[in-house]
């Protein structure tokens, strides 16, 4: 606390008279064809600060005090655009570039400014976030995954994970594109086949905005059922070399940018974690180690060719614990040993990189796009994991996933009237080497497989888009259509035909209507797609595994108040799920599975469990004006599927009904920034422990942790959870450089939230595992309590220069 007392004296002693004014320049343009726009007004609102853009659209404010700032460019036949909450600074010039559309008609009575529109493509469920908005997002410790919890419909698990749970659905049914490149994975130590992670890779410092779709997809987006997020990074500064360096609690994060050359611009960042000193400090059993980079380049070829190019990676290292704490308890021994002999030691990583090509012509442009992908995930653990000889090995497990994709789409603009069509092709190889005697253990059985799987993936689309009545009415459908050789259905793309239409209807000014209805289609996990038996037959394709279908009927009312910055809308939602997979061995659907630190679908499965997600969204969003901001998310929502073992629909593992985040902060002078958030789920319900089995010496002797009973699934349900996490800025800004430090904490009251009780062995003093005395093929066994929460403090010093 020392430091934290230090740097708010520095807070009251540092002068602020360095101050000169700073810089906001860039460009104004047509995004059809990229022809700069002439003589366009840029105002900064709420002051006298405003310029008019040169025969180019090039702009240049100046001498503008540091700050935040809403900045609007306007011109007459165009839609206005606000960006909102700009930090300026006096170290470096701000590049703002803004896209006008064309407005359809001469008199319109469409005036909502573009940070509160949606796109014609996506007129539905979209909300956006920006590099403020994220970076000063209390308890989310510039962590883009925690940040969006903050939005309506989106849910989390209570632990430490970074589970992204929208509208009821799984995990794994969002997908990630960075400058319209897709990119699987965003968060170190995910799971395999799911999704999650206790820290995201993503880089704030690099991120421009983002985008959560959460319904009424666009045609040219494939292979998710809950959301897709939408990432626009920043472009590098042309003139000379910028850097930044972030010191957080847990790792040191340096970013850079700058040109290379006239025509070139780069970005880019690398992180190094020492959590695992921070975890050896606090006596903890394992020790997390983690790194991840960004790049991203902007060329411009000439002035109708852009080339972006992005890199994305991480390596994540995990090692176990085995220092005993001082003055450790019997109890919490006996924890403390169940923990390392049921946590397996897992290594990962990933990257994603990608091309994309933009060729803009008079009426429209052409996207090309190539990117490669890959996860190598490697997870192993010996019995007690005290004994890595070969005859103590439980289970050890090696695959990777790499995709090669292509998509070429063409976009044309005429007369309010907007077309788009184009096709994608993925080429993906899937590996895997795994020994496993403990899945099966009570079976007998052993697995031992190494393979490799190859599948080629296609699809086209059609979308378009029209308004009419004046621009009060808007009318978006589109078609795709996909196919895959991973099954005999999928094979045929007319079996996966994926219609979907959305209206948009301004009833009076600022006040909307909109409704969305679409069928959409989802590969099933690599890991279920590639799951060999132990004669090397791909099951899953002769069980004629299919496309994951999630049929979606949307409607919503919004009201938004431009002028104050606010809006205000509810939205209600019904999803119908086909085709999920569901297990073999255990009769259960895979949505009724939580997220672990595991591996999801490596198991012979079917393509006949059913589900549905229904519920009511209600937002109410004020963006920075006088010197406040807030959101507040309430969603009322239930989340249920069928098991081939049990009757009817039961509670998914994602049922959480009810979710609140109360987000609010205030500005002060002298650059003081106070945010606080609040947030409430309701219980997952969770399946009980299958004692009789565990306990069984032959099993846990193999497993070391307990047997679930999934003829009870989700037949139990945890307390409701709530946190209070608040947040300190301080900035400061000079002539050549920047200083900005923070003070976060996550869970105030310290909440401990329920969690299933754990199964763990009794045992005697020396460490072996007491034998039932009534039943000398059993071991004691005893529940204990396992709650997930602590006070999480955060210092973090960031500096730009």
């Amino acid at each position: 606390m020392r430091l934290l007392f230090t740097i708010i004296l520095l807070s009251f002693t540092l002068s602020d008279l360095f101050a000169q004014g700073g810089e906001v320049r860039g460009r104004v343009f047509n995004p059809v064809n990229n022809e700069g726009i002439p003589f366009a007004n840029v105002v900064v609102l709420g002051t006298d600060f405003g310029t008019v853009t040169d025969e180019e659209g090039n702009y240049i404010l100046s001498d503008l005090p540091a700050g935040l700032y809403n900045i609007r460019a306007s011109f007459i036949g165009y839609r206005a655009k606000t960006f909102f909450e700009i930090q300026v600074t006096l170290a470096r010039a701000v590049r703002l570039d803004f896209d006008l559309k064309e407005e359809a008609s001469e008199l319109t009575e469409v005036t909502v400014d573009a940070e509160f529109t949606r796109s014609d493509e996506t007129p539905i469920s979209v909300r956006r976030l920006n590099t403020n908005e994220i970076e000063r997002y209390p308890g989310g410790n510039r962590d883009i995954s925690r940040v969006i919890q903050s939005l309506p419909g989106v849910a989390s698990t209570a632990s430490f994970r970074n589970d992204i749970i929208i509208r009821g659905g799984a995990p794994n049914e969002n997908k990630f594109f960075i400058d319209e490149i897709e990119v699987p994975v965003i968060n170190h130590f995910s799971t395999q086949g799911s999704s999650g992670g206790p820290v995201g890779i993503l880089n704030v410092n690099l991120i421009k905005n983002v985008d959560v779709i959460t319904g009424g997809f666009p045609a040219d987006r494939m292979n998710s059922l809950s959301s897709f997020f939408e990432f626009q990074l920043k472009e590098g500064r042309k003139d000379k070399m910028f850097t930044q360096l972030t010191l957080g609690a847990s790792e040191l994060t340096l970013s850079n940018e700058g040109p290379i050359g006239e025509k070139t611009t780069y970005i880019l960042s690398a992180r190094r974690s020492y959590l695992q000193f921070l975890f050896r400090q606090l006596q903890l059993p394992f020790l997390p180690t983690f790194n991840d980079f960004q790049l991203k380049t902007t060329t411009k070829l000439n002035a109708k060719t852009e080339l972006t190019f992005i890199g994305v990676g991480a390596i994540d290292d995990f090692a176990l614990n085995f220092d005993v704490p001082e003055d450790e308890t019997e109890e919490e021994r006996e924890e403390r040993l169940y923990t390392l002999q049921n946590l397996p030691v897992s290594t990962q990583w990933n990257y994603a990189t990608g091309l994309k090509l933009k060729r803009f012509r008079e009426n429209g442009f052409w996207t090309f796009i190539l990117s490669r992908n890959m996860l190598n995930n490697r997870s192993f653990k010996y019995a007690q994991n005290d004994d890595s000889t070969p005859e103590n090995l439980l289970f050890d497990y090696t695959s990777q996933e790499s995709e090669n994709k292509f998509r070429a789409e063409n976009s044309i603009f005429s007369n309010g009237f907007n077309l788009k069509y184009g096709v994608n092709y993925e080429y993906a190889r899937y590996f895997i080497s795994e020994f496993d005697r403990s899945t099966l253990a009570t079976e007998g059985e052993v697995i031992n497989v190494e393979a490799k799987a190859f599948f080629n993936s296609y699809g086209a689309f059609v979308s378009g888009s029209k308004y009419f009545n004046n621009e009060r009415l808007l009318v978006t459908a589109g078609l795709r259509m996909d196919g895959s050789d991973f099954g005999k259905t999928a094979q045929n793309p007319l079996n996966q035909l994926s219609p979907r239409a959305s209206v948009s209807y301004q009833i009076k000014p600022q006040l909307f209507w909109t409704a969305n209805v679409g069928i959409y289609y989802q590969k099933p996990p690599y890991t279920a797609l590639g799951y060999r038996n132990s004669e090397g037959e791909l099951l899953n394709q002769i069980n004629d595994i299919k496309f994951i279908r999630s049929t979606h009927f949307i409607t919503g009312i919004e009201r938004v108040i431009p002028e104050k910055s606010r809006r205000f809308s509810v939205e209600g939602f019904y999803k119908l799920y086909a085709n999920y997979p569901s297990s073999i061995r255990n009769g259960i659907s895979l949505a009724n599975l939580g997220a672990d630190f595991g591996v999801i679908g490596n198991e012979p499965v079917t393509s006949d469990s059913e589900g549905r997600a229904y519920g009511l969204e209600f937002l109410a969003q004020q963006r920075l004006f006088n010197n406040f901001y807030g959101i507040a998310a309430v969603t009322l929502v239930r989340s249920e599927f069928t098991n081939p073992n049990t009757e009817g629909f039961v509670p998914s593992a994602w049922d959480n009904r009810v979710i609140v985040s109360l987000t609010a902060g205030r500005r002060f002078k002298k650059n003081w920034e106070v945010g606080a958030r609040w947030r409430y789920l309701g219980g997952l319900p969770f399946t009980p422990v299958d004692v009789e089995t565990s306990s069984l010496r032959e099993v846990w002797d193999l497993t070391g942790r307990a047997v679930l009973d999934f003829n009870q699934i989700n037949s139990q349900r945890l307390s409701a959870f709530n946190q209070l996490d608040f947040r300190i800025d301080k900035r400061y800004f000079f002539n050549k450089w920047n200083l900005n430090w923070y003070f976060d904490v996550q869970n105030a009251f310290n909440f401990q939230a329920q969690q299933p009780p754990v199964l763990i062995p009794v045992r005697e003093s020396d460490g072996s595992i007491k034998i039932d005395p009534n039943d000398p093929s059993r071991y004691q066994m005893r529940f204990i309590d396992n709650p997930a929460g602590t006070i999480l403090p955060t210092i973090g010093i960031i500096v730009e220069f």
